[in-house]
Protein backbone atom coordinates (compact mmCIF):
# COMPACT_ATOMS: atom_id res chain seq x y z
CA UNK A 1 0.00 0.00 0.00
CA UNK A 2 1.06 3.64 -1.05
CA UNK A 3 1.94 5.51 1.97
CA UNK A 4 -0.94 8.51 1.43
CA UNK A 5 -1.62 10.66 4.09
CA UNK A 6 -4.28 14.00 4.07
CA UNK A 7 -1.99 16.76 5.80
CA UNK A 8 -3.80 18.51 8.15
CA UNK A 9 -4.47 22.48 9.05
CA UNK A 10 -2.61 22.15 5.59
CA UNK A 11 -2.96 26.23 4.88
CA UNK A 12 -3.18 27.51 8.74
CA UNK A 13 -0.16 26.20 9.42
CA UNK A 14 2.01 27.47 6.20
CA UNK A 15 0.01 30.82 7.42
CA UNK A 16 0.68 30.77 11.19
CA UNK A 17 4.53 29.52 10.61
CA UNK A 18 5.20 32.86 8.43
CA UNK A 19 7.68 31.17 6.83
CA UNK A 20 10.86 33.81 6.21
CA UNK A 21 12.43 32.07 2.33
CA UNK A 22 16.14 31.92 3.86
CA UNK A 23 15.14 30.04 7.34
CA UNK A 24 15.83 26.80 8.87
CA UNK A 25 12.81 24.79 9.69
CA UNK A 26 11.99 21.35 11.38
CA UNK A 27 9.33 19.06 10.79
CA UNK A 28 9.11 16.86 14.31
CA UNK A 29 6.77 14.42 11.94
CA UNK A 30 6.89 14.64 8.89
CA UNK A 31 4.65 11.60 7.84
CA UNK A 32 4.48 11.68 4.36
CA UNK A 33 6.16 15.11 3.70
CA UNK A 34 2.48 17.02 2.94
CA UNK A 35 3.27 19.48 5.71
CA UNK A 36 7.13 19.74 4.69
CA UNK A 37 6.51 20.52 0.74
CA UNK A 38 4.55 23.22 1.24
CA UNK A 39 7.22 24.27 3.87
CA UNK A 40 10.00 23.78 1.00
CA UNK A 41 8.22 25.87 -1.62
CA UNK A 42 8.25 29.14 0.57
CA UNK A 43 12.15 28.32 1.09
CA UNK A 44 14.83 29.59 -1.02
CA UNK A 45 17.96 27.89 -1.50
CA UNK A 46 19.48 28.92 1.27
CA UNK A 47 16.50 28.19 3.21
CA UNK A 48 16.80 24.59 4.98
CA UNK A 49 14.16 21.79 6.36
CA UNK A 50 15.33 18.91 8.72
CA UNK A 51 12.35 16.26 8.99
CA UNK A 52 12.34 13.62 12.06
CA UNK A 53 9.86 10.43 11.87
CA UNK A 54 10.49 7.43 13.44
CA UNK A 55 8.61 5.26 10.81
CA UNK A 56 10.19 3.35 8.26
CA UNK A 57 7.61 4.10 5.86
CA UNK A 58 7.11 7.49 6.29
CA UNK A 59 10.66 8.07 5.73
CA UNK A 60 10.39 6.30 2.80
CA UNK A 61 7.38 8.22 1.55
CA UNK A 62 8.87 11.78 2.36
CA UNK A 63 12.49 11.02 0.94
CA UNK A 64 10.48 9.98 -2.32
CA UNK A 65 7.54 12.85 -2.24
CA UNK A 66 10.82 15.69 -1.17
CA UNK A 67 13.40 14.44 -3.96
CA UNK A 68 13.61 17.42 -5.76
CA UNK A 69 14.35 19.82 -3.00
CA UNK A 70 18.18 19.49 -1.89
CA UNK A 71 17.44 21.94 1.03
CA UNK A 72 16.62 19.26 3.33
CA UNK A 73 17.95 16.36 5.88
CA UNK A 74 15.48 13.78 6.40
CA UNK A 75 16.13 11.70 9.78
CA UNK A 76 14.89 8.71 11.11
CA UNK A 77 14.60 9.21 14.79
CA UNK A 78 11.66 10.44 17.51
CA UNK A 79 11.24 14.12 17.40
CA UNK A 80 11.83 14.23 21.50
CA UNK A 81 15.39 13.37 20.09
CA UNK A 82 15.42 16.15 17.55
CA UNK A 83 16.86 19.08 19.48
CA UNK A 84 19.78 16.68 20.66
CA UNK A 85 20.83 15.39 16.99
CA UNK A 86 20.44 18.72 15.69
CA UNK A 87 23.19 20.04 17.54
CA UNK A 88 25.37 17.39 16.84
CA UNK A 89 24.85 18.59 13.28
CA UNK A 90 26.35 21.94 14.40
CA UNK A 91 22.28 23.69 14.40
CA UNK A 92 22.15 26.24 16.78
CA UNK A 93 18.66 27.20 16.79
CA UNK A 94 15.49 27.14 14.03
CA UNK A 95 13.27 29.81 12.69
CA UNK A 96 10.29 27.31 12.69
CA UNK A 97 9.27 23.96 14.35
CA UNK A 98 5.67 21.80 13.61
CA UNK A 99 4.77 18.76 15.40
CA UNK A 100 1.77 16.70 14.34
CA UNK A 101 1.09 14.73 17.13
CA UNK A 102 -1.54 12.65 15.18
CA UNK A 103 -1.22 9.16 13.96
CA UNK A 104 -0.56 8.57 10.34
CA UNK A 105 -3.58 7.28 7.77
CA UNK A 106 -1.55 4.43 6.84
CA UNK A 107 -0.88 3.56 9.70
CA UNK A 108 -4.19 3.26 10.68
CA UNK A 109 -5.61 2.10 7.44
CA UNK A 110 -3.20 -0.95 6.59
CA UNK A 111 -4.01 -3.76 8.84
CA UNK A 112 -1.19 -5.37 9.16
CA UNK A 113 -0.07 -2.30 11.82
CA UNK A 114 -2.09 -3.36 14.25
CA UNK A 115 -4.09 0.32 14.82
CA UNK A 116 -7.15 -0.18 13.58
CA UNK A 117 -10.50 -1.36 14.91
CA UNK A 118 -12.23 -2.09 11.65
CA UNK A 119 -9.36 -4.28 9.73
CA UNK A 120 -8.36 -7.93 11.00
CA UNK A 121 -4.77 -7.40 12.06
CA UNK A 122 -1.89 -8.87 14.43
CA UNK A 123 -2.05 -6.32 17.77
CA UNK A 124 0.90 -3.97 16.96
CA UNK A 125 0.49 -0.30 16.74
CA UNK A 126 3.94 0.78 17.09
CA UNK A 127 5.09 3.57 15.03
CA UNK A 128 8.43 2.23 15.04
CA UNK A 129 8.87 -1.31 14.02
CA UNK A 130 11.74 -1.79 15.22
CA UNK A 131 11.00 -0.98 19.00
CA UNK A 132 10.36 -4.04 21.30
CA UNK A 133 7.30 -3.42 23.01
CA UNK A 134 3.93 -4.00 20.67
CA UNK A 135 -0.04 -3.78 21.42
CA UNK A 136 0.40 -7.82 22.00
CA UNK A 137 3.08 -7.51 24.67
CA UNK A 138 0.42 -4.78 26.84
CA UNK A 139 -2.61 -6.48 26.38
CA UNK A 140 -1.45 -10.07 26.98
CA UNK A 141 1.64 -9.29 29.59
CA UNK A 142 0.77 -6.40 31.64
CA UNK A 143 -0.83 -6.93 34.98
CA UNK A 144 -4.28 -6.27 35.85
CA UNK A 145 -3.96 -2.98 37.76
CA UNK A 146 -1.45 -1.80 35.18
CA UNK A 147 -3.90 -2.32 32.20
CA UNK A 148 -6.65 -0.39 34.51
CA UNK A 149 -4.51 2.15 35.07
CA UNK A 150 -3.78 3.17 31.07
CA UNK A 151 -7.33 2.60 30.24
CA UNK A 152 -8.36 4.85 32.93
CA UNK A 153 -5.41 7.12 32.92
CA UNK A 154 -4.69 7.08 28.57
CA UNK A 155 -8.46 6.06 27.26
CA UNK A 156 -10.11 8.21 30.19
CA UNK A 157 -12.35 5.14 29.80
CA UNK A 158 -15.08 4.83 32.57
CA UNK A 159 -15.36 0.75 31.95
CA UNK A 160 -11.92 0.24 32.63
CA UNK A 161 -11.96 -2.55 35.09
CA UNK A 162 -14.27 -4.76 33.15
CA UNK A 163 -13.08 -4.19 29.53
CA UNK A 164 -9.73 -5.52 31.42
CA UNK A 165 -11.37 -8.34 33.47
CA UNK A 166 -12.63 -9.73 30.14
CA UNK A 167 -9.23 -9.26 28.61
CA UNK A 168 -7.90 -11.27 30.99
CA UNK A 169 -10.28 -14.18 30.52
CA UNK A 170 -9.04 -14.48 26.69
CA UNK A 171 -5.47 -14.40 26.82
CA UNK A 172 -3.38 -14.68 24.75
CA UNK A 173 -5.43 -11.86 22.45
CA UNK A 174 -3.76 -11.96 18.90
CA UNK A 175 -5.47 -9.61 16.46
CA UNK A 176 -7.65 -6.64 16.68
CA UNK A 177 -11.04 -7.68 15.82
CA UNK A 178 -10.57 -9.99 18.77
CA UNK A 179 -9.28 -7.45 20.99
CA UNK A 180 -12.42 -5.37 19.73
CA UNK A 181 -14.72 -8.29 20.79
CA UNK A 182 -13.55 -8.51 24.82
CA UNK A 183 -13.60 -5.01 24.80
CA UNK A 184 -17.34 -4.66 23.51
CA UNK A 185 -18.38 -7.72 25.42
CA UNK A 186 -17.52 -6.02 28.87
CA UNK A 187 -20.26 -3.81 28.13
CA UNK A 188 -23.94 -4.33 28.34
CA UNK A 189 -25.87 -4.43 25.09
CA UNK A 190 -27.70 -0.91 25.81
CA UNK A 191 -25.05 0.92 26.17
CA UNK A 192 -23.21 -0.89 23.49
CA UNK A 193 -25.58 0.65 21.46
CA UNK A 194 -26.12 3.93 23.06
CA UNK A 195 -21.88 4.71 22.94
CA UNK A 196 -21.54 3.38 19.56
CA UNK A 197 -17.75 2.39 18.86
CA UNK A 198 -16.66 1.54 22.57
CA UNK A 199 -13.52 0.32 21.78
CA UNK A 200 -11.41 3.71 20.39
CA UNK A 201 -10.60 4.88 23.81
CA UNK A 202 -9.32 1.23 24.66
CA UNK A 203 -7.24 0.94 21.41
CA UNK A 204 -6.16 4.48 21.73
CA UNK A 205 -5.09 4.21 25.67
CA UNK A 206 -3.18 1.09 24.12
CA UNK A 207 -1.40 2.82 21.27
CA UNK A 208 -0.37 5.37 23.93
CA UNK A 209 1.57 3.26 25.78
CA UNK A 210 3.27 0.99 23.16
CA UNK A 211 4.48 4.60 21.55
CA UNK A 212 5.44 6.29 24.69
CA UNK A 213 3.36 9.08 23.40
CA UNK A 214 2.51 11.66 26.51
CA UNK A 215 6.45 10.36 28.02
CA UNK A 216 8.45 13.55 28.03
CA UNK A 217 6.11 15.15 26.10
CA UNK A 218 6.36 18.43 28.41
CA UNK A 219 10.17 18.58 28.31
CA UNK A 220 10.43 17.84 24.89
CA UNK A 221 8.06 21.15 24.03
CA UNK A 222 10.48 23.19 26.10
CA UNK A 223 13.76 22.20 25.05
CA UNK A 224 12.05 22.88 21.37
CA UNK A 225 10.81 26.57 22.17
CA UNK A 226 14.40 27.01 23.87
CA UNK A 227 15.51 25.74 20.48
CA UNK A 228 14.05 28.31 18.59
CA UNK A 229 15.48 31.74 17.10
CA UNK A 230 14.31 35.21 18.61
CA UNK A 231 10.59 35.58 16.32
CA UNK A 232 10.52 31.85 15.59
CA UNK A 233 7.26 30.17 15.97
CA UNK A 234 6.68 26.76 17.30
CA UNK A 235 3.20 25.03 15.96
CA UNK A 236 1.57 21.90 17.34
CA UNK A 237 -1.69 19.42 15.84
CA UNK A 238 -2.89 17.89 18.94
CA UNK A 239 -5.84 14.85 17.95
CA UNK A 240 -6.98 14.53 22.18
CA UNK A 241 -7.06 16.37 25.39
CA UNK A 242 -4.33 14.82 26.94
CA UNK A 243 -2.02 16.16 24.34
CA UNK A 244 -3.50 19.29 23.67
CA UNK A 245 -3.82 19.72 27.77
CA UNK A 246 0.05 19.68 28.15
CA UNK A 247 0.67 21.45 25.01
CA UNK A 248 -1.26 24.18 26.53
CA UNK A 249 0.05 24.14 29.73
CA UNK A 250 4.15 24.39 28.54
CA UNK A 251 2.62 27.48 26.37
CA UNK A 252 1.37 28.86 29.32
CA UNK A 253 4.28 28.54 31.53
CA UNK A 254 6.47 30.14 28.53
CA UNK A 255 4.15 32.80 27.91
CA UNK A 256 4.03 33.84 31.68
CA UNK A 257 5.81 36.58 33.39
CA UNK A 258 5.42 35.09 36.48
CA UNK A 259 4.61 31.58 38.03
CA UNK A 260 4.41 32.38 41.48
CA UNK A 261 1.04 30.95 43.62
CA UNK A 262 -2.04 33.19 42.84
CA UNK A 263 -1.96 34.38 46.21
CA UNK A 264 1.41 35.69 46.32
CA UNK A 265 1.40 39.61 47.23
CA UNK A 266 5.13 39.90 44.89
CA UNK A 267 6.51 37.96 42.29
CA UNK A 268 9.57 36.19 43.88
CA UNK A 269 9.87 33.15 41.09
CA UNK A 270 12.22 35.82 38.88
CA UNK A 271 10.44 34.00 35.71
CA UNK A 272 10.39 35.82 32.42
CA UNK A 273 7.93 35.00 29.68
CA UNK A 274 10.33 33.70 26.55
CA UNK A 275 7.40 33.34 23.96
CA UNK A 276 4.25 34.71 23.17
CA UNK A 277 0.77 33.19 21.73
CA UNK A 278 -0.16 33.22 18.93
CA UNK A 279 -3.87 32.45 19.23
CA UNK A 280 -5.72 31.97 22.59
CA UNK A 281 -7.95 29.50 21.63
CA UNK A 282 -6.54 26.39 19.31
CA UNK A 283 -7.16 26.78 15.60
CA UNK A 284 -9.56 23.90 14.63
CA UNK A 285 -10.75 22.80 11.04
CA UNK A 286 -12.85 24.10 9.14
CA UNK A 287 -16.05 22.73 7.86
CA UNK A 288 -14.49 21.95 4.25
CA UNK A 289 -11.92 20.43 5.55
CA UNK A 290 -14.04 18.05 8.08
CA UNK A 291 -16.22 16.99 5.02
CA UNK A 292 -12.81 16.00 2.86
CA UNK A 293 -11.01 14.46 6.15
CA UNK A 294 -13.10 13.37 8.84
CA UNK A 295 -9.81 12.94 11.01
CA UNK A 296 -9.26 16.72 11.03
CA UNK A 297 -12.29 17.15 12.96
CA UNK A 298 -10.92 16.31 16.77
CA UNK A 299 -7.17 18.17 15.25
CA UNK A 300 -5.96 21.33 17.77
CA UNK A 301 -3.72 23.78 16.29
CA UNK A 302 -1.88 26.00 18.95
CA UNK A 303 1.38 28.32 17.90
CA UNK A 304 3.61 30.48 20.07
CA UNK A 305 6.26 32.86 19.01
CA UNK A 306 9.82 33.07 20.96
CA UNK A 307 10.68 36.40 21.85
Amino acid sequence: MEFKHTPVLLKEVIQVLEIKEEGMYLDCTIGGGGHSSEILKKLSKKGFLYGFDRDTMAIKASEERLAEYPNKKIIKDNYKNAVSRLKELGVKGVDGILIDLGVSSPQIDLPERGFSILHEGKLDMRMDTSEKNSAYEVVNNYSQERLVKILYEYGQEPNARRIVEEIIKRRPIETTLELKEAIENAFPKKLLYKRGNVSQQTFQAIRIEVNRELEGLSNCLEELIDFLNPQGRIAVISFHSLEDKIVKEVFKKYSSDCLCPPRTPVCICGHKASVKLCNRKPITANEKEIKENSRSSSAKLRVAEKL
